[in-house]
């Protein structure tokens, strides 16, 4: 079947890698040259220069050293952001508590937002009561978009997800107005490490998957 879109992921040779633009795929984003010009002018933006040089500083030192957690801690460090927003579920309330403990305990103003700000029913959005995990249209809706811009009212530098549901977090990304950075998303079958499953889609997880 003729190639007419990007396929990156199932390129086994990945030229790109190495400058070998003969070992690519037919339709490979390296022959767009047009996106790729337009993507090398967005990095000479101030803003996006600076957190790509950064991000590339905390690769190249922490690589393989650094926990997800401290190359947090770093980049922020570097770029110069010290007040960070933490975008919680009010699943990981007390993993929260400890991100924070961390944070503030190196030296970083921490605001932090449970996803249940607002208080606002399932009701608002249309649900019934079968549509809810209580059996009542009053429970309390997660609030992305009012974390997303109580932290913009906040001023953040940096804002950190943690552990937000699918879907509430695409709400977030797309309000809030400062750089963020994820430490973990939600998985509540795999203790919050999706990759788990993939490694296993295979095996436990084939009929599932496929």
């Amino acid at each position: 079947m003729e190639q007419r879109s990007y396929q990156c992921a199932n390129c086994a040779r990945q030229g790109c890698k190495s400058h070998q633009m003969d070992k690519t795929m037919p339709v490979c984003p390296c022959k767009n040259q047009p996106v790729q010009e337009r993507a090398k002018e967005l990095y000479q933006e101030e803003e996006n220069r600076h957190i790509a040089y950064t991000s590339a500083l905390v690769e190249q030192e922490g690589y393989g050293r650094l926990c997800r957690m401290e190359e947090i801690m770093d980049f922020a460090r570097r770029a110069g952001y010290r007040k960070l927003g933490l975008v919680f579920c009010s699943g990981l309330k007390e993993e929260a508590n400890m991100v924070t403990k961390i944070l503030s305990g190196n030296g970083f103003e921490v605001v932090s937002v449970i996803c249940k700000n607002g208080a606002i029913p399932k009701s608002f959005l249309g649900l019934t009561d079968g549509q809810t995990l209580s059996g009542c249209a009053d429970e309390v809706m997660c609030n992305p978009i009012g974390q997303a811009l109580l932290m913009n009212e906040e001023g953040t530098q940096l804002n950190i997800l943690l552990g937000l549901c699918v879907g509430h977090d695409t709400l977030a990304l797309k309000y809030l107005e400062a750089p963020t950075t994820v430490l973990a998303v939600k998985d509540r079958v795999t203790g919050h490490n999706p990759l788990a499953a993939i490694y296993m889609a295979e095996g436990y997880y084939k009929k599932r998957f496929f």
